[in-house]
């Protein structure tokens, strides 16, 4: 059992430096100091922001312990019928990538836009925008929601996974009250009317979605 317990321990000793490095790497000070050093290259920056996170993560799955531990494993048919909610929750996360420009997202839009000569190195990695269309209507964080169920619906779930999804789903859920503040600071009062009357994580405004007036 005391086995166990340092297993989970150095599990959120590892997500927790990730978080610390993926943090600093994407705040808005860190990204200032290094585009003044690379100028037009920062349009790098974002592609390979997401490289080397995730090449971290899968470097933490690989060689983080992993205690013989199943919290569950479904029997048939149980374990086909939970693909089902899986498989939504994907194209839920498509469906609300796709509102916010995915190549954007990944950084080969700003790599396109560099080799172009048309690349303007004072918007950093990105640049921030405001939809309110597509599943924003409805919720402010569905790439989240979304790809937490995708995660978390799962036929075998062991103790390693969890407490890998629970670390995961706890840097998300804080991650998003950051990025709301620069939305905040850029946006303003439109950011955070849309913030007061759609909901973040947990409801959906279903039968009233979201519109601009």
């Amino acid at each position: 059992m005391i086995d166990y317990a340092i297993d989970v321990i150095i599990i959120i000793l590892g997500f927790t430096l990730f978080a610390i490095s993926h943090s600093v790497l994407a705040s808005l000070k860190i990204k200032k100091v290094i585009a003044k050093r690379i100028g037009s290259y920062m349009a790098f920056y974002r592609f390979a922001y997401n490289v080397i996170s995730a090449a971290i993560i899968l470097l933490l799955f690989l060689y983080l312990p992993k205690p013989d531990v199943i919290i569950y494993d479904l029997n048939y048919p149980y374990d086909i019928i939970i693909l089902i909610p899986q498989f939504l929750s994907l194209a839920g996360l498509i469906w609300s990538l796709s509102y916010i420009g995915t190549k954007e997202f990944l950084g080969i839009e700003q790599i396109k836009l560099w080799f172009n000569n048309q690349y303007n190195s004072e918007q950093l990695d990105e640049k921030m925008r405001l939809t309110f269309e597509g599943p924003y209507r409805y919720i402010r964080h569905p790439i989240f929601l979304f790809g937490g169920l995708f995660l978390l619906l799962r036929p075998v779930m062991g103790l390693f996974y969890l407490t890998s999804l629970i670390c995961i789903i706890f840097y998300i859920y804080v991650g998003s009250f950051y990025e709301e503040k620069r939305l905040i600071e850029k946006f303003g009062v439109r950011y955070i009317k849309y913030q007061k009357e759609v909901p973040g994580f947990f409801l959906i405004r279903l039968f009233n979605p979201y519109k601009e007036n």
